[in-house]
């Protein structure tokens, strides 16, 4: 069990949202940070959408606990009121290199030496902005996939400069919010699940624009001889 039960949550869009219910839903203590109250106001919507999801994908929901978890979360416009007591900061903002830059030296500003400082950037490197934090060894790439509670990988990645303690800590940390940990040792754009994705999306559109094919079949033939319930184009 990880001493990180202080969680604060960068961004509180469609995935940061996703993100602060599934750690605030096992037993974190859970703060969204965003700009504007306006934004804030958004997301007792946010958690009505999700528990209508949580009911039909999760086997062993519990109203009672997801109300419980609603009522925990605390919200903020404020950064230095985000990350006061912070064990775990988990970003998720725009994927602006020069805005993530900003945002991460005002958190490495601000929060307590104990924080350790993720990102859950899909398509810049963390190693890119790691710097920007002042404590490039506590930094590293937490990602989760959309539809946290029912897709929930937790892809845990390094950059570089990233110390292996941090790492192990993450990955449990990954655990503890029901998520399957998955360990990368290595710094790589699209981490494991986009770069498998990707290009064999990409090799199922090359089929179809090359005229080799049409969508249905080339669903059909991935279904039967993969034993696959999707095709790419599905």
């Amino acid at each position: 069990m990880t001493d990180i039960t202080e969680v604060t949550v960068f961004g509180t869009g469609v995935l940061g949202s996703q993100i602060i219910m599934q750690a605030a839903y096992h037993g974190k203590t859970v703060t969204g940070y965003d700009i504007s109250d306006e934004l804030l106001a958004e997301l007792p919507e946010r958690w009505e959408w999700m528990r209508g999801y949580y009911r039909r994908d999760l086997p062993d929901f519990d109203e009672a606990r997801f109300d419980a978890a609603i009522k925990s979360i605390k919200t903020t416009t404020d950064i230095a009121e985000a990350v006061a007591d912070a064990d775990l900061v988990i970003e998720s903002i725009p994927e602006k290199l020069d805005l993530k830059k900003q945002v991460w030296a005002q958190i490495g500003a601000h929060a307590p030496e104990k924080t350790i400082f993720t990102t859950n950037t899909s398509t810049l490197r963390p190693s890119d902005f790691a710097a920007d934090t002042g404590r490039p060894e506590k930094f590293l790439a937490l990602h989760f996939a959309n539809l946290v509670w029912r897709y929930n990988t937790g892809e845990v990645m390094v950059t570089p400069q990233t110390d292996k303690k941090y790492f192990d800590a993450v990955l449990e940390f990954a655990g503890e919010i029901g998520l399957v940990g998955v360990p990368i040792h290595k710094e790589t754009p699209g981490y494991l699940l986009n770069s498998l994705l990707v290009p064999w999306l990409n090799a199922g559109a090359a089929l179809y624009v090359n005229g080799v094919a049409n969508p249905a079949d080339i669903d059909t033939v991935w279904r039967t001889a993969a034993n696959s319930p999707h095709g790419p184009f599905q």
